[in-house]
């Protein structure tokens, strides 16, 4: 009866979800073939490949004798197989993304892989397909640093005993584990098994010990863990061992979180490694909700807009202590974490305001559910992805999919601006230099584009115009991102409050504006590391707890973040408001402009470059900040001190 989930039904129906989408034929088609023994043997012991070969001809009797040898595995004739073509076509994956063929890619297979270890079969996985993926590409490819981040609802343990004492691979796994009461049921599941010997450090387990976690639980584990842990990993490969049980309606996972969750998280894993990131199916028993799961995935890898994330927007207690116990025991081993001062360990449940309990799951009907809201998170992408204004030739230095657009004539402008935005627009050298701004503002408003790029002489009056020019068009909830030195624009008559204190908030009724001037002057003496913590450990979390429906970024002069920095702050928030971006740059560098282009139409963000960890004082300043808004942005209440 165990078997009864493990059907060939979760591949067929996925592929239809796929083909009702429209993404087959967008996807480049890598033929499958079986793993060689060699290949297998990279990971396991000869005699486990053995036992798994002779499976082939024994009879029905024989092959249960054989199971009974290991948990919650069966063999069948065709098992065997199977398997070598779930390695094979892992490793055909692989092959395609690091010699430039794809960038990215997703390996539908059975059986999964990740329970299976050097010497044994567990948990319906007979050879552990990712574990291979891994060796494979350190062996063929000469890789020195990949990260593998496991979503599976169950522990991938034969993962961990595979390379717990092996500092190239980076393991991430979260699981439910409700203090060891759900299978495997591992001690070593738990978060204190950091990895052995020279791998201390690079096994991160975040244990879920309850069910019920949703979309923000997710979030807030990349958000406080992973992602600044991958970043200054700074991996040349990402591996997914990519199970769905962790989503909503599986009889196995019982979580709540919906399948735009991982449109989210596929598109933080892309801005790792170049973008080489290979997705490789382990389990999902809830065949709906896995398709539409697996859907948008692929949409993601396609470079897609993500769908609006939903549900509330804050952490419950439960993943808090997860998060914070993980925090402790990777101190000793990470820069980032060297600077966050003393964690406490929760061993009970506390009761703190603004938090949210999610003991149980709704009854619901899941299929019912995703039908009516998939139709609500899926839209219709424009046409074009990113659009800008600029001058003959300029295609050239553009990349693929930019629209050049033609400037609004002057006599619109200035009847415009006459109209609307006299208040704020002084000088006629900045009244003419909005055409651009306008027209391709406009083209975001009316989804005829994704994005826009536009340059400016001066970028923040150009960012006030557009947030006011928004609001007219109906967007209430604005995100405005200040980079570099830039003189503000006065308030106005739109009621705003405005508070300074190391970082710029200013809330009206029809947006929230986030000012990073004074917080990147901070960054100054540290070339740009302060990012990490102040764009992971702040900006996200504020940004996903607020849900904007259009993000504006500004860059000015006299900035302290270079190139790459902004290009990977631009491609992070290009997650939000199913990445409706308007960046307005007032250095009309080439290079940075390219840049900024190439993150707003998906390409790979360029590297950043070694890390150094930020200086206690700016971590300090950094985490009084999250200490200041955790109440009013829930996001943050995963970091830091935790208020009574």
């Amino acid at each position: 009866p165990i078997c009864d989930i493990e059907v060939p039904e979760r591949l067929s129906s996925s592929y239809e979800q796929l083909r009702s989408y429209h993404l087959v034929e967008r996807c480049v088609h890598v033929p499958a073939r079986e793993g060689s023994e060699e290949e297998i043997l990279l990971v396991h012991s000869l005699e486990h490949l053995e036992v798994a070969k002779s499976s082939e001809t024994m009879n029905e009797e024989e092959l249960k004798r054989v199971s009974e040898n290991y948990d919650a595995f069966f063999f069948h004739p065709s098992t065997y197989r199977c398997a070598r073509l779930a390695v094979g076509a892992a490793l055909q994956l692989v092959d395609a993304v690091m010699t430039g063929k794809v960038l990215n890619g997703m390996a539908l297979v059975r059986p999964p892989g990740h329970h299976s270890q050097r010497n044994a079969a567990n948990g319906f996985c007979l050879f552990n397909n990712v574990a291979i993926a891994a060796e494979y590409a350190k062996l063929k490819y000469g890789l020195q640093r990949i990260l593998i981040v496991d979503w599976d609802v169950h522990h991938g343990q034969g993962t961990q005993y595979i390379f717990e004492e092996d500092p190239s691979v980076l393991y991430f796994s979260w699981h439910r584990y409700e203090h060891q009461e759900f299978w495997p049921s591992l001690k070593e599941s738990d978060y204190d098994a950091v990895g052995l010997g020279k791998g201390k450090g690079f096994n991160i387990n975040l244990p879920w010990n309850k069910v019920g976690m949703g979309n923000s639980d997710y979030l807030a584990a990349f958000f406080h863990v992973l992602l600044p842990m991958a970043f200054e990993f700074d991996p040349e490969l990402v591996l997914v061992s990519s199970g769905y049980d962790s989503g909503i309606g599986d009889p196995e996972g019982q979580m709540n979180a919906t399948p735009e969750v991982f449109a989210h998280l596929t598109h933080f894993l892309m801005q790792l490694a170049n973008g080489k990131l290979c997705v490789i199916l382990e389990g999902g028993y809830h065949l709906k909700s896995l398709g539409e799961s697996v859907c948008m995935t692929v949409k993601t890898l396609l470079g897609d807009p993500v769908p609006q994330i939903t549900g509330e927007m804050a952490p419950c207690l439960s993943a808090v202590e997860s998060i914070q116990n993980v925090r402790a025991a990777h101190k000793p081993y990470w820069k980032w974490l060297a600077y966050e001062g003393s964690f406490s360990l929760f061993k009970q449940m506390l009761l703190i305001n603004g938090f949210i309990q999610k003991l149980k799951i709704t009854e619901i009907n899941t299929d019912v559910f995703l039908e009516l809201h998939m139709k609500n998170i899926v839209f219709q992408v424009p046409p074009i992805k990113t659009a800008t204004t600029g001058s003959e030739g300029s295609e050239h230095f553009l990349p693929e999919h930019v629209q050049l657009v033609k400037e609004m004539d002057e006599t619109e402008i200035k009847a415009l601006v006459s109209g609307f935005y006299a208040d704020l627009v002084k000088e006629d050298r900045t009244l003419l230099s909005l055409g651009s701004m306008f027209v391709i503002l406009d083209k975001i408003l009316k989804k005829e584009v994704c994005n826009g790029i536009a340059a400016s002489p001066t970028a923040a009056l150009s960012a006030a115009v557009a947030l006011r020019h928004s609001v007219r068009f109906g967007f209430q909830r604005v995100l405005c991102v200040f980079v570099g030195d830039m003189q503000m624009i006065p308030n106005t008559e739109d009621g705003f409050m405005r508070v300074t204190f190391l970082c710029c908030f200013i809330s009206g009724i029809w947006g929230f504006i986030f000012v990073l001037t004074n917080l990147l002057l901070l960054l100054k003496d540290a070339e740009g590391n302060d990012f990490f913590s102040a764009v992971l450990g702040f900006i996200l979390p504020v940004a996903y707890s607020y849900q904007p429906n259009l993000t504006v970024i500004a860059v000015g002069p006299n900035r302290n973040l270079g190139i790459s920095g902004i290009s990977l702050l631009v491609a992070l928030l290009r997650g939000l408001a199913e990445s409706r971006v308007f960046a307005v740059i007032e250095d009309t560098e080439t290079s940075l402009m390219q840049s900024v282009a190439k993150a707003l139409v998906g390409a790979s963000t360029p590297p950043f470059g070694i890390y150094v960890p930020p200086t206690q004082e700016k971590v300090n300043k950094i985490k009084a900040l999250r200490d200041q808004f955790q109440q009013e942005w829930k996001m943050l209440q995963c970091s830091g001190k935790l208020s009574d």
